[in-house]
């Protein structure tokens, strides 16, 4: 699973096959088709597994951190790690399958879509808690913070891998200080009416 994994990370999905991964663990195909069965398979196992790890070492790691948003940072900052983790040579295997899976029907990418969207669920459920626990405005969507911290994952994959930008990690670091600083934000109307009533 290890060198399917680093074939997966550099090569994509397609990249991968029985045949190639009979090569790189000096194993028969036969046998590897007994484990697998076919190509497709094989992916979809692929991606299982990389869930399973980004979750024990991004997921479970950040969830030991208290409650709100020490446990929002702690997600952050385990997740940048993880995207420049040297065991993964070629990067996020998440977010280079969505590329190829997009658009293209089947198994492989009803894998994707299903740990994206619990990984969405599970941002927008620490924010939920980070406002439960007075640490983000009570009107924050959760929904859209998880939107918002996950386009700044996007593109600081984007810009680091693709772009070459050196300054891909402080760009990242910065757009994630704005996304907090708005969830702590007292929005200006609410600010207002409190203003007034206090007047009164």
């Amino acid at each position: 699973m290890d060198q399917a994994l680093r074939l997966a990370t550099r090569d994509g999905l397609e990249g991968i096959s029985i045949g190639s991964l009979a090569d790189a663990t000096k194993m028969s195909k036969s046998g590897l088709f007994a484990h697998f069965g076919s190509k497709e398979d094989l992916q979809c196992v692929v991606l299982r597994e990389f869930a399973t790890r980004f979750e024990d070492k991004v997921l479970r790691a950040a969830f030991a951190a208290p409650r709100g948003e020490p446990r929002v940072r702690a997600l952050f900052d385990r997740w940048i790690a993880w995207l420049t983790d040297p065991a993964l040579p070629g990067g996020c295997l998440f977010l280079a399958a969505a590329t190829e899976l997009d658009d293209r029907e089947g198994p492989p990418r009803d894998v994707l879509v299903e740990s994206q969207r619990a990984l969405a669920a599970t941002i927008a459920r620490s924010a939920r808690l980070a406002v439960e626990e007075g640490h983000f405005r009570k009107d924050l969507d959760p929904e859209q913070f998880a939107f918002e911290l996950f386009s700044i994952i996007v593109a600081y994959n984007h810009a680091r891998r693709l772009m070459r930008d050196a300054r891909a990690g402080a760009r990242a670091k910065a757009a994630f200080a704005r996304l907090l600083a708005d969830a702590k934000a007292v929005p200006v109307r609410a600010a207002r009416r409190r203003t007034r009533k206090e007047a009164r």
